[in-house]
């Protein structure tokens, strides 16, 4: 086994993410780091800062997405 097969082997160990960085949540979401940061600053995805790094919940790009599938099914 390479380097390489072990350290696929070793993520698939891994539990899942609690945390995502805004990268992650920007690809969750399908959009742009410059987006994702715009819904964060607007309070749209949840984030909170942990020293000096941001971070999304791993359940905030989901909970942003029915927020806005319930507000478009309002209208």
């Amino acid at each position: 086994m390479t380097h390489l097969d072990t350290a696929t082997a070793d993520r698939r160990n891994d539990p899942a993410p609690v945390l995502l960085t805004v990268e992650e949540a920007a690809r969750c979401l399908r959009v742009g780091r410059t987006t994702c940061f715009a819904l964060i600053g607007r309070g749209e995805l949840e984030s909170l800062m942990i020293g000096g790094l941001r971070r999304v919940p791993a359940d905030a790009p989901a909970a942003y997405l029915a927020r806005r599938r319930a507000e478009r099914q309002a209208a």
